[in-house]
């Protein structure tokens, strides 16, 4: 028996990781777009919940069959652009008012192998798989408003000097000494959000990628960290500097201890030389770093795990 005291709160569904591979056949030199795609949806859908009544929802499996059926259609260019097509497509149902679209691009490299005159030169239709971070895309849209992601997850960097951590509060259960020379490491992931009257047309999404991957990794390296919080907001600073595209743009690192092992045991000095390399539990960094005048967009991040 129903209580009328019960109600459904916020619900989305629809069908999760479809992977396609889009091989683009159109010259002999083969280009390869590999996506890991989730399709939620959201609408009216109490009736489902509450009664069994499937009238208005449209089937995860005519979602999964719309990802593939577009990437032959339309191609894949971009994740971003893709999801753009997905995301309007669906919500012209009348059963859908909004959505979330996500998808992860997994990278492969052109082989190289020996040209005539000896060289190395990148084979027309073979590939590596990179072992690099994993490029990501958001696309929500509610109250017929678009709100647009990039980013990327697990890129792992480590720089065996330049960062230190000391000043902080010591009590009785601090046994951390403090240190002007340490290794820094950590897994990146970013998201950053597209400003909402940003035309998609006119943005190279895949430059823009490039650029936003490259001046984090620069600020890793150049900045003489104080702390990890201190290397995170130098890399959000320095992407909003350059890309006036992105309003917002969100950090989670973990920080991958490496501990000095003492080897006065065995009679050895160890001046920052071996290490142990820490797995739990770490350090974690969390934290958005934004234009002063952004407007607040709650529902871009809202469900975008380790984000909100």
């Amino acid at each position: 028996m129903s209580s009328p005291d019960i109600v459904l709160g916020p619900n989305q569904y629809g069908k999760a990781e479809v992977r396609v591979v889009r091989v683009n056949r159109d010259t002999p030199v083969h280009t390869l777009m590999d996506l890991n795609v989730s399709s939620m949806l959201r609408g009216d859908f109490t009736d489902c919940y509450t009664e069994g009544d499937n009238t208005r929802v449209i089937a995860t499996d005519t979602q999964k069959n719309t990802v593939y059926a577009f990437a032959k259609e339309h191609g894949i260019t971009t994740p971003e652009q893709f999801l753009l097509l997905l995301g309007r497509h669906f919500t012209e149902y009348a059963e859908v008012d909004g959505g979330r679209w996500t998808a992860e691009s997994y990278p492969w490299e052109r082989i190289q192998v020996p040209s005539s005159d000896g060289t190395l030169t990148e084979h027309e239709h073979s590939f590596v798989k990179s072992k690099q971070e994993i490029r990501t895309a958001a696309l929500t849209i509610q109250n017929g408003d678009e709100h647009l992601m990039g980013g990327f997850s697990d890129l792992t960097v480590l720089k065996t000097t330049g960062s230190e951590f000391s000043g902080y509060p010591k009590d009785r259960y601090t046994t951390l000494p403090e240190t002007r020379d340490r290794v820094m490491a950590t897994d990146i992931t970013a998201r950053w959000l597209f400003a909402a009257d940003v035309d998609a047309q006119e943005v190279d999404f895949d430059a823009l990628y490039a650029q936003v991957k490259q001046i984090v990794m620069e600020q890793f390296a150049l900045v003489h960290s104080l702390s990890l919080q201190q290397t995170l907001y130098a890399a959000g600073e320095a992407v909003l500097g350059a890309a006036e595209q992105i309003e917002d743009i969100r950090f989670v690192m973990p920080n991958n201890h490496h501990y000095v092992v003492d080897l006065s045991p065995f009679g050895l000095e160890n001046p920052n030389e071996v290490f142990q390399a820490g797995d739990r539990p770490y350090g974690l960094m969390n934290a958005s770093v934004t234009r002063r005048a952004a407007p607040e967009r709650p529902q871009a991040w809202e469900w975008i795990g380790g984000f909100a």
